[in-house]
């Protein structure tokens, strides 16, 4: 499969947790502008348009933009014809006219970000909508036929309780969705809540609360029909999220927009991240792919799926022997950490936990 991957950088505010590509616009003829580059960079892709199998729209807040907006970047999308087409949507920002667009040009799966259902929460965490209003927004897009709905959720807030993690996930299950992505808050360089946290004014939440909430986030999906694909990713009947199985197997994908990163034809691309050069050049950085780093890639995104990576796969793509090349790896397998199975190399239950141990040994 190959992907596309949109982004669109604008926010009508920023969140105190996020570390993505992103702004506050101007004005209105800065996000026309930037809809005009990025046509120009989609258009120079037209020669793989035919292979695109997903479309990814994300942000940033794409729902942001307004529906003529909307309908500019979704006409240069039009001739390409994905199996899943996905869009980004913050509740605040979602109305029935843009559901009815998104229905209108073909996109048939809808990430939500939503984070918490704790109104205190969503507010420290500098969020504008309410769980009422997310509630609101699952149903409208039920009503018009979006059957694949994903939700974004964080945990691992501070001042977030083991009680308000059961309510939200008790949330998850009266919502219905097909998908739930789920990430505990990690404190990130040039956040709000670095600076905070620099100020001695934000605490991280301890390990061992983190690991519990992390332990209770797995049981109660699987409660409810989820199955853990992934090690942040859950979904009901195979509803897997078809695009980032791409990065995850290391398939092909083609990135366009502010700060956004691609992988086509052995070359990886990176993006320019300040407005002003994307608006002149958009890729910053384009480099073959060396075969060690390839392999790094494969092994570390590979074991982030709960499946593992394949052993002989490895050995067939790469010529080399896992054990032999990194000898490290039978420590992390004696520390419990990782197992093979049917020929399959994966993380344990304890592994799932303390992941990064293992993936630095690739590093």
């Amino acid at each position: 499969m190959k992907g596309l991957y949109v982004h669109i950088p604008f926010c009508e505010h920023i969140c105190h947790y996020c570390d993505f590509v992103k702004r506050v616009p101007k004005n209105k003829e800065m996000i026309d502008t930037y809809l005009t580059a990025l046509q120009n960079e989609i258009e120079s892709y037209q020669d793989h348009f035919q292979s695109i199998e997903t479309i990814y729209i994300g942000g940033g807040t794409p729902s942001m933009l307004d529906v003529h907006q909307l309908e500019h970047l979704f006409e240069v999308l039009k001739n390409i014809h994905p199996s899943e087409y996905t869009i980004e949507v913050n509740p605040e920002s979602y109305s029935i006219e843009k559901g009815e667009l998104f229905k209108k040009y073909g996109i048939n799966r809808i990430s939500l970000g939503v984070q918490t259902f704790n109104d205190q929460l969503l507010n420290y965490l500098n969020r504008k909508h309410t769980k009422q209003l997310v509630f609101d927004v699952v149903a409208h897009l039920k009503s018009i036929g979006f059957s694949r709905i994903s939700i974004d959720l964080i945990y691992a807030i501070p001042g977030q309780t083991l009680e308000d993690l059961y309510q939200d996930l008790q949330y998850i299950k009266d919502l219905d969705i097909t998908h739930v992505s789920c990430y505990s808050l990690i404190l990130e360089e040039k956040t709000y809540f670095y600076h905070q946290y620099l100020r001695g004014k934000f605490e991280q939440m301890d390990e061992d609360t983190e690991a519990k909430m992390y332990e209770i986030v797995m049981e109660e999906l699987k409660k409810q029909g989820f199955e853990h694909y992934e090690i942040s990713n859950y979904a009901k009947k195979e509803n897997y999220s078809k695009h980032n199985l791409i990065y995850w197997t290391l398939g092909e994908y083609i990135g366009a927009g502010l700060g956004a990163h691609g992988f086509v034809n052995g070359y990886r691309t990176q993006n320019h991240r300040a407005l002003p050069q994307y608006l002149k050049n958009p890729i910053e950085e384009k480099k073959f792919q060396e075969v060690d780093v390839l392999l790094q890639d494969e092994l570390i995104f590979g074991l982030r799926k709960i499946d593992g990576v394949s052993l002989s796969m490895i050995h067939e793509k790469y010529g080399i022997d896992v054990f032999q090349k990194y000898p490290q790896l039978q420590e992390k397998i004696e520390l419990g950490l990782i197992k093979i199975e049917n020929d399959y190399l994966k993380l344990t239950e304890k592994g799932l936990f303390l992941g990064n141990q293992v993936f630095m040994v690739f590093i």
